[in-house]
């Protein structure tokens, strides 16, 4: 009878581990959920806060360096603050005069997209094609309703203004915590490394990510605008800083900011200049930020292609247009939290790491 119950054991265990197993991963998803509708009902705190801490662990190494070399702490704080408070300040203004030279512009194209609407429709008539269809998809790209669109834009850079108030006053109390941030991380480490190591990957990988993000979208930003300038495509300078600034959203943010330049390309110069356009931006966007960038950005903040388009296209439905710009970091305080906390769960790193030969042991730097 004995034996009958021990052999029986190992049998009856197995359905029973199966079945936690299945229960951890339905209250796993469960709670996942819950915590995204959450954050979805506070998107409004939530983005502008984050970004803020973004700023602020991006600008860390400068108080540290400040103190280092005898400044107070409390003004090494209060000069970083400030400082990102004017980087902020100046690009929430390049990219509101940036859609403004851009609304006015295209207000002048009317004549032309007449002209170029009848020269296809012509053409399409002349191949049999269905003038009607293509007449629908050539009216798509009528200046007024680019004009609409971008109005649309403009008014949605109203609100990032308004934003701008939650943004400061995060900036001021994150000030206020620098001096003694050092101090409670190693309070932290003491007690729970496993956490406080986490951390250290979060903001060395944030640090990271705007910093490169900053300095190659300067680079592609530059060489697009002498690109336009060469050609002489209306507005060169405008359209160089709507790079950059587009530069910051994963994925999609090179479309983004190839749209408007293409468009003025084709009602200023013709079909030829905005496929010229097409062509630069596209080359240059794939040697800087295919090839050059990653060697730059490191395998600590590297995810796949995938899973950093399935990361804008999460966070932008859950904290809206603010995760267009935060969806990275996002990723990246989610996967301290979550797999870099445990050494049992970064085997899932084998399978997001945009290199996985140095998934298992992620590293500060």
């Amino acid at each position: 009878m004995a034996m009958d119950q021990a052999g029986a054991h190992p049998a009856d265990a197995s359905p029973a581990r199966a079945g936690t197993r299945f229960n951890s991963i339905v209250i796993g998803v469960a709670g996942t959920l819950v915590a995204l509708i959450a954050m979805r009902q506070f998107a409004d705190l939530i983005g502008p806060l984050f970004l803020a801490l973004n700023l602020m662990i991006t600008a860390y190494p400068v108080h540290t360096w400040l103190v280092r070399k005898g400044t107070p702490s409390w003004l090494s704080a209060v000069a970083v603050a400030l400082t990102v408070f004017a980087v902020l300040i100046a690009m929430v203004v390049g990219f509101i005069w940036a859609v403004n030279e851009m609304v006015g512009l295209l207000t002048d194209y009317g004549d032309e997209f007449n002209k170029l609407y009848e020269q296809v429709l012509a053409l399409a008539a002349q191949f049999d094609f269905n003038t009607d269809a293509i007449g629908g998809l050539v009216g798509s790209i009528d200046p007024n309703s680019i004009l609409g669109a971008a109005s649309s834009l403009l008014s949605g850079a109203s609100g990032l203004v308004a934003m701008l108030g939650v943004v400061i006053a995060a900036l001021v109390f994150m000030a206020m915590d620098t001096p003694g941030m050092e101090a409670r991380m190693r309070r932290l480490a003491s007690n729970r490394a496993s956490i406080a190591h986490a951390m250290g990957i979060f903001a060395a990988g944030v640090r990271r990510y705007w910093l490169v993000t900053t300095i190659f979208g300067i680079i592609v930003a530059i060489l697009d605008g002498i690109a336009l300038a060469i050609m002489g495509v209306p507005l060169a300078v405008v359209w160089a800083l709507f790079s950059f600034l587009t530069n910051y959203i994963p994925n999609i943010g090179f479309v983004v900011g190839l749209v408007p330049p293409a468009l003025v390309a084709l009602f200023a110069k013709g079909w030829q200049a905005a496929v010229l356009v097409i062509v630069i931006y596209s080359v240059l966007n794939f040697v800087v930020q295919s090839i050059i960038q990653p060697r730059f950005t490191g395998e600590s903040v590297g995810v796949t292609p995938t899973v950093s388009f399935i990361s804008l296209l999460l966070w932008t439905g859950v904290i809206g247009g603010m995760g267009t710009l935060l969806a990275l970091p996002l990723t990246l305080l989610v996967k301290a939290l979550v797999i870099d906390v445990d050494p049992r769960t970064r085997w899932v790193n084998a399978l997001i790491a945009s290199d996985p030969a140095d998934a298992d042991e992620p590293h500060e730097t």
